[in-house]
C-alpha cells in the first residue's frame, strides 16, 4: 500500500521524493545519458584576455588584430653546446623545411651566446594547419641529435591536455576520498552511495555547461574537482541523518525523516558557499563571472542530486549498509576542547597578533598579471624549454602598434623615433623592411627606378604604372606623364601580384626570379602587417613585461603615435594586458572581499540569530586568508592575481562551513551543560565532518597544484589546498578558545531570548507548564508553552516559568 503523507511541508515533500524513487532513478538515468552526449557540445575559451572589459585598449586592439591580420605559428629553438659553424649548418637545414616562412639567426648575442644558438622560426600557416604540424615535426627531427630546447605551442591542444590532467587528478582524488569516507563512515556501504550521488551531479554539471555557449578553460578544467570538494558535505550530512533515524525506523521512514530534517540544514550550509562564489560574479574581469555561474550551477545540481537521488539510493542500499556497519574509526578529540578551555585567555590574543602580521605580509604579496614566467611543480617540455631559453637569452617583450592604414611616412617616422629610444631593442614594420638595394618596402619609386631595380624593360614598367594609376583613378598622372610618378614599392608589388594572379599581365626578364621571391615574402608581410583598414608595427622593448617603468613607456608610445594619428590606434601586448588587469585588480579585490564577507555575514545572522558570533567566525576565516597569502611574500614567489581573487572567495564561502559546524554544535551543547564542557563535546561531534570535508578540499587543491601544468590552475589549486589546511587548523585549535572566551559576547548579541542560566530541572508525570522552557520533553523543545506535559522533563527553565507537579506549584528562579 502507498504510504500516506502527513506532517509539515518538508515531511510531505520528503515522502513524495522517497516514494517516487524509481521514477526519479529513471529520470536521472535519462539525464545522465543525455549529458554523456552533450559534454561534447561544450566550447571553451583559451584566451583569458577575451574576458577583459570591451572598453580596455588590450581588448579592442586584440579584436582589431584578430579581425584584420593573420597570426602565423612561431617557435623558438635553442641548441646548446655547438660551434658557430654548426649553428649556421642547423640554420641552413631549418630554412629548407617546407612550411617555414622565415628563420632568424645571426652572430649577435641575441642569437648566439655561451656556445648556444637561438633560432626564431616563423611558419607559413597557423599552428593548427597540417603544413605547420609537419614542419614542426621536421624541426624536431632536425635538432634531435643536439642538446636542443624547443619552445612552442604548435601541436598543443590546451583543452585536451587539461582534460587529461584533470582526469588523472580526479582518479587520484576519488581514491583519497574513498579512503577518507571509509575512515569517517559508520558503514562501508555508505561510500558507494556518496560516490554515485556525486558522480551523477558532476556529470550533470559537465553536460549542461553548453547552455552558457562558451566557458573558460579554467572553469571547464577545475569545476569537477572543486564541485567534489565543495559539495560532498551535503551528501555526508544526509547520510549521517539517515543512519541516526534508521536506529528506530525502517529504511523508508528513516529516509523521509532524514530528508525532511536535512533539507533546511543542507540548504543553509550551501548558502555560504554560493555567497562566496556569487561575489566573483561582480568582478570587472568577467572571468570571475564565468567561474561563478559554472560553480554555482555545480553546487545547485549537487543539492538537487542529494535531495532527490540520494534518498532513494539510501533506501536501496540500506540492507547492505546494515550488514557492513563498523565501529567508529576516528578518535575523539577531547584534548583539543580541554586545550581550548585552558588557553582561552592566551590563544585569542596570539591569534590576533598573527592575523595582524598576516594582513601586513599579504598586503605586500608579489602579484603578477602574466603567467608565462610562473614555474609550477609539473611542467611540459615546452615550459622547461622556455625557462632554459630565458636563462641564456632572456625574454623578448613585444608590443604591437595598430594604426590606420596608408600613411607610410607616419609609420616610418614612428619607427624611427622609437628606434632611438633606449627602452627599445628593435622595431619592425613595412616602413622598416628592406626590399632591394637599400630601398624600404614603403619607399616610393618612379618607373625608371623600379625598372633599374628589377632589371626589367622600362616600357613594360611604364605600362604597369599606367594601369595602376588608372585603377586608382589618378588620370592626371597619366596625362602629365609617368616619368615623375612615384608609387610605394609595397603598393606596386601588391598590385603586380594581383595582376599576375588574375593573368591580366605577364612579365619576362632577368629580374623575374628575384621578383618571384619578393612576391612570396610580400604575401607573408601583407597578411601580418597591412590590410585596407590597419597597418601593424612591432616593437621589441628592453623592459620587463610588468613594471611601472614599462607601463609609463606604453603611455610614451601612445603619445608618439598621437603626433601622427587621431583616435583609432592601439598599443597591444602582454604589457598592455598586464597594465589593464592590474588597473582592475584593486577594485575587484576590494569588491570580492567586501561582498563575500557581507553575503556570508547575512547568512550567519539568520543562521545563529546573533550579531557577535558571525563576526568571530568571519575573523577566523579572514585571518586564514591573510595567513594563506602571506606565503608568497615570505617565499618571494609571484602570485597570479586571478588565483588570489578566486581563492579568497572560495575560501571564505567554503571554509566558513567548518567554523559553522563547530559553532552549531557548541550552541546546541551549551544549552544543557556549562560552556566549558560544551566545547569539548562540540569538537568531538564536529570533528568527523570537519576532517572529512577539510581533507577532501585540501587534497583536491594540492592535487591540482602539483599535477597541473597550467600555471593559473596550478596556483589556484595550491592556494586552495594551503588555505584549507590553515582554516582547519584555526577552526580546530583557535576557534574553540575564541568561542569559550567570547561566550558572553555571543549571548549579549543574540536576537533570541537570553540563554537560560537556571539549573536544569528533572521531573516526570503530568506537569503543567506556563512560561519558557528549553530542553528535552520526549524530544527537544524551545519556546513559550502553556499546557500540560505527560512524560519526562529534563530541561532548563527561564525565570518566572512555573511548573506544577502533582498539584504543587514550584517557582523556578
Amino acid at each position: 500500500m502507498p504510504h500516506k503523507t502527513k506532517g509539515n511541508f518538508m515531511h510531505r515533500l520528503a515522502s513524495v521524493i522517497v516514494d517516487k524513487r524509481n521514477l526519479i532513478f529513471l529520470i536521472y538515468i535519462i539525464a545522465a545519458i543525455f549529458c554523456m552526449f552533450s559534454m561534447g557540445w561544450v566550447k571553451t575559451e583559451n584566451d583569458i584576455t577575451k574576458y577583459l572589459p570591451e572598453s580596455t585598449e588590450t581588448r579592442q586592439g586584440i579584436d582589431a588584430m584578430n579581425e584584420n591580420f593573420a597570426s602565423f605559428a612561431t617557435a623558438r629553438v635553442m641548441v646548446s653546446n655547438v660551434t658557430l659553424d654548426t649553428a649556421h649548418t642547423i640554420y641552413d637545414s631549418l630554412s629548407e623545411i617546407d612550411g617555414i616562412a622565415m628563420v632568424t639567426f645571426d652572430e649577435s648575442d641575441a642569437h648566439y651566446k655561451n656556445a648556444a644558438a637561438l633560432f626564431d622560426i616563423t611558419f607559413q600557416k597557423s599552428g593548427s594547419d597540417p603544413l605547420t604540424l609537419d614542419a614542426m615535426d621536421a624541426v624536431r627531427n632536425a635538432v634531435s641529435t643536439y642538446d636542443a630546447s624547443v619552445n612552442t605551442d604548435i601541436g598543443t591542444d590546451m583543452n585536451h591536455m587539461l582534460q587529461e590532467e584533470m582526469g588523472v587528478i580526479l582518479i587520484v582524488a576519488v581514491i583519497i576520498i574513498f579512503a577518507v569516507l571509509t575512515l569517517t563512515s559508520r558503514s562501508y556501504a555508505e561510500v558507494p552511495v556518496l560516490l554515485i550521488t556525486f558522480g551523477v551531479a558532476a556529470l550533470l554539471n559537465i553536460g549542461t555547461n553548453f547552455i552558457f555557449g562558451k566557458i573558460s578553460f579554467i572553469s571547464n578544467s577545475i569545476a569537477v574537482v572543486l564541485q567534489l570538494a565543495l559539495a560532498i558535505d551535503y551528501a555526508i550530512i544526509l547520510c549521517h541523518r539517515f543512519i541516526d533515524e534508521h536506529e528506530t525506523q525502517n529504511a523508508r521512514d528513516a529516509a523521509v525523516a532524514a530528508l525532511s530534517k536535512a533539507i533546511p540544514e543542507i540548504f543553509a550550509s550551501s548558502l555560504t558557499t554560493v555567497s562566496g562564489l556569487l561575489a566573483l560574479a561582480f568582478m570587472q574581469f568577467s572571468l570571475g563571472y564565468d567561474m561563478a555561474i559554472v560553480l554555482i550551477k555545480a553546487i545547485l545540481l549537487s543539492l538537487l542530486s542529494v535531495f532527490t537521488l540520494m534518498p532513494g539510493l539510501l533506501v536501496l542500499f540500506c540492507p547492505l549498509m546494515d550488514k557492513t556497519r563498523h565501529k567508529k574509526l576516528l578518535p575523539n578529540v577531547s584534548f583539543l576542547g580541554k586545550f581550548a578551555v585552558k588557553t582561552r585567555r592566551v590563544l585569542p590574543p596570539v591569534f590576533l597578533l598573527i592575523i595582524i602580521v598576516g594582513f601586513v605580509l599579504s598586503s605586500f604579496c608579489p602579484y603578477c598579471y602574466n603567467f608565462t614566467d610562473l614555474k609550477t611543480a609539473k611542467m611540459t617540455d615546452s615550459q622547461h624549454a622556455y625557462f632554459e631559453i630565458k636563462e641564456t637569452f632572456g625574454t623578448s617583450n613585444m608590443v604591437a602598434l595598430v594604426v590606420p592604414s596608408g600613411d607610410y611616412e607616419a609609420e616610418a617616422a614612428i619607427l624611427s623615433e622609437l628606434a632611438d629610444r633606449p627602452e627599445v631593442k628593435s622595431t619592425m614594420g613595412l616602413a622598416g623592411i628592406e626590399a632591394l638595394d637599400g630601398y624600404k618596402l614603403t619607399d616610393a619609386l618612379t618607373p625608371r627606378q623600379l625598372s633599374e631595380l628589377m632589371d626589367m624593360d622600362y616600357e613594360v614598367i611604364q605600362l604597369l604604372y599606367a594601369a595602376y594609376a588608372s585603377e586608382q583613378s589618378q588620370y592626371g598622372e597619366i596625362l602629365s606623364g609617368l616619368d615623375e610618378y612615384a608609387v610605394p614599392l609595397f603598393d606596386m608589388f601588391v598590385y603586380l601580384k594581383d595582376m599576375l594572379e588574375t593573368n591580366n599581365i605577364s612579365l619576362t626578364g632577368d629580374g623575374m626570379e628575384d621578383l618571384g621571391d619578393m612576391l612570396a615574402q610580400l604575401e607573408t608581410a601583407q597578411s601580418q602587417l597591412k590590410n585596407e583598414k590597419y597597418s601593424r608595427m612591432v616593437v621589441y622593448l628592453n623592459l620587463p613585461e610588468e613594471s611601472e617603468e614599462t607601463y609609463a613607456f606604453l603611455t610614451t608610445i601612445r603619445s608618439i603615435i598621437g603626433q601622427y594619428y587621431e583616435g583609432d590606434y592601439y598599443v597591444v601586448g602582454n604589457s598592455t594586458s598586464c597594465r589593464d588587469l592590474s588597473s582592475f585588480f584593486a577594485t575587484d579585490n576590494l569588491m570580492i572581499s567586501l561582498l563575500s564577507m557581507l553575503f556570508v555575514i547575512i547568512v550567519l545572522l539568520f543562521t545563529f540569530k546573533s550579531a557577535g558570533l558571525p563576526v568571530l567566525l568571519i575573523a577566523v576565516i579572514q585571518g586564514s586568508i591573510w595567513i594563506n597569502f602571506s606565503f608568497p611574500t615570505i617565499t618571494g614567489q609571484p602570485l597570479y592575481f586571478l588565483g588570489y581573487l578566486i581563492v579568497q572567495a572560495i575560501q571564505m564561502g567554503a571554509n566558513i562551513d567548518y567554523a559553522i559546524v563547530i559553532s552549531s554544535h557548541y550552541q546546541e551543547k551549551k544549552q544543557t551543560m556549562p560552556h566549558k564542557e560544551a566545547i569539548v563535546h562540540a569538537l568531538n561531534a564536529a570533528f568527523p565532518t570537519v576532517f572529512t570535508s577539510g581533507t577532501i578540499m585540501a587534497s583536491a587543491g594540492l592535487l591540482i597544484g602539483n599535477m597541473s601544468t597550467q600555471p593559473v590552475i596550478s596556483i589556484m589549486g595550491t592556494c586552495i589546498g594551503r588555505g584549507t589546511i590553515i582554516s582547519i587548523i584555526l577552526v580546530l585549535v583557535v576557534l574553540p578558545s575564541i568561542l569559550v572566551l567570547g561566550d558572553s559576547i555571543i549571548n549579549r548579541t543574540s536576537f533570541k531570548l537570553k540563554p537560560i542560566t537556571a539549573p536544569a530541572v528533572k521531573t516526570s508525570g503530568s506537569v503543567t507548564v506556563n512560561g519558557h522552557i528549553r530542553g528535552y520533553i520526549s524530544g527537544m523543545v524551545d519556546g513559550e508553552f502553556s499546557g500540560t506535559v505527560n512524560g519526562e522533563i529534563d530541561a532548563a527553565v527561564s525565570a518566572n516559568t512555573t511548573l506544577k507537579e502533582g498539584g504543587l506549584e514550584d517557582e523556578k528562579e
